[in-house]
């Protein structure tokens, strides 16, 4: 007989959802938009907390609505080529390509650059970033339950130390909110939608959904109706913690324009917001908490793409995989933060309507009596566009301007703004995806294919 969950059961597993998404990485993204987005700061807000907050929350609920065993197995209904392919590049994205690296980028960030003189910040990131790989692959070979027990600390601690920096921005303000800058002045709520792509939430929900699931049937939880509602509730917890954070940091950053200037990114807002309000302990703290915090999601990122690519390939070791990924991670930190974050956009641009869609599907799955058909079409339309949106993107990255683009590109991007709605927002996939699901949908009723 399947059991029912208390309140107190439904926060737990709501916290620890929150905690594996709020990695120290996500600390950077809505100080960084609250900066340029100035007076423009809600538009943009609601924007990140879409995609930042609301496809995260969609994708955990799709995995516990589809009762799929992992990511692979839900993407197998397109195919189980594509299925492969799309798991081992999210695992990749969310793994040594871009998050993973982005622990150590961001611990020296907070933790360290601000201690160190400019002249000696390249040398001091390499030496920061040897060691912060080398615990990492200690420990990811060696799983011990200290791993655990600093995860277990570091959040809550991450925690109050961004409650008492908030609570001081609220109280008292570093400066005035300034005005926007970029192109936070004229789309500021779409420029927010498109930062809430770098959080990597979406993607990552794809993989947290199954231990969420795990989790809510250790408790006694076996029947599906009671699992997608036990699901649906988890994740409003962990999506509110989330929310109210995002909210409240993109505020700090606003207000520390007019003191501290612009900032590549959003590390040294939170490193300056410590120290300006409680001096050079808080900053030491800080450092500390966020450095440990990064080594916890580092090594976890680490053990599940090497547990992931030895299962995909058995005859690679796990250790092999691990040492690997690590090695690649410490070169990529070392490129710095910024180019972490700019080199990823091309790829969350191309992935992000591609696992969305994944999302679509699932719930509208009955609909169409679960059709391949469906799934292939859909799947295959949102390719069509996001390739294109990812290939646009890394031109525009490597610093060229439209009209020294590949004359093929040019043409289809062209033809793409003109009969594609909201496509130069950045959502030209949608509309046409729904129209797909809609028609094919329609012909696996009638057909029954």
């Amino acid at each position: 007989m399947s059991t029912k969950l208390s309140f107190s059961s439904f926060l737990l597993i709501g916290i620890m959802l929150f905690a594996l998404f709020f990695g120290a990485g996500n600390l950077i993204f809505p100080a960084e938009l609250g900066q340029y987005a100035g007076t423009n700061f809600w538009p943009a807000i609601i924007g990140f907390l879409i995609t930042g907050v609301g496809l995260p929350f969609l994708g955990i609920l799709a995995i516990g609505y589809s009762g799929s065993r992992n990511l692979q197995d839900l993407a197998s209904r397109i195919h189980p080529v594509y299925a492969i392919l799309f798991t081992s590049l999210l695992y990749l994205t969310i793994g040594p390509f871009f998050a993973a690296p982005r622990t150590g980028a961001v611990a020296f960030d907070i933790g360290i650059a601000t201690f160190i003189p400019a002249a000696y910040s390249q040398i001091a990131l390499l030496i920061f970033t040897l060691v912060f790989f080398g615990v990492t692959l200690w420990l990811s070979l060696n799983p011990a339950k200290i791993v655990d027990r600093i995860g277990k600390y570091m959040s809550p601690a991450i925690i109050v130390l961004l409650l008492a920096l908030l609570a001081m921005a609220f109280i008292n303000p570093i400066g005035s909110i300034q005005a926007p800058v970029d192109a936070y002045k004229t789309g500021a709520f779409m420029e927010g939608f498109t930062e809430g792509y770098n959080t990597m939430d979406a993607l990552a929900s794809l993989v947290f959904g199954i231990i969420v699931i795990k989790a809510i049937r250790a408790l006694g939880v076996t029947d599906r109706a009671q699992i997608v509602s036990a699901t649906v509730k988890t994740g409003i917890i962990a999506s509110a913690f989330l929310g109210l954070l995002y909210v409240g940091i993109a505020y700090l950053g606003a207000t520390t324009t007019e003191k501290f200037g612009l900032f590549d990114t959003g590390g040294p807002v939170l490193s300056g917001a410590a120290a300006h309000y409680f001096g050079t302990t808080g900053s030491v703290l800080l450092a500390g908490v966020i450095i440990l915090a990064c080594l916890t999601t580092s090594i976890g990122l680490m053990t599940a793409c090497g547990e992931y690519f030895h299962t995909l390939i058995p005859s690679v070791s796990y250790k092999a995989f691990v040492s690997v990924f690590t090695v690649f991670c410490f070169v990529v930190a070392n490129f710095g933060l910024a180019n972490i974050i700019i080199f990823s956009i091309p790829v969350l641009m191309f992935l992000y309507p591609l696992a969305v869609v994944l999302m679509l599907l699932t719930f509208a799955s009955k609909l169409f009596n679960h059709s391949r058909l469906v799934y292939i079409s859909a799947t295959a339309v949102a390719f069509a566009i996001s390739i294109i949106d990812g290939v646009k993107t890394l031109y525009g990255t490597l610093g060229n301007t439209e009209d020294q683009w590949p004359t093929w590109l040019s043409s289809i991007v062209n033809f793409y703004n003109k009969v594609l709605p909201f496509y130069a927002e950045g959502l030209g996939w949608l509309l046409p995806v729904l129209i797909v699901m809609l028609l094919t949908g329609i012909i696996a009723k009638v057909i029954k294919i």
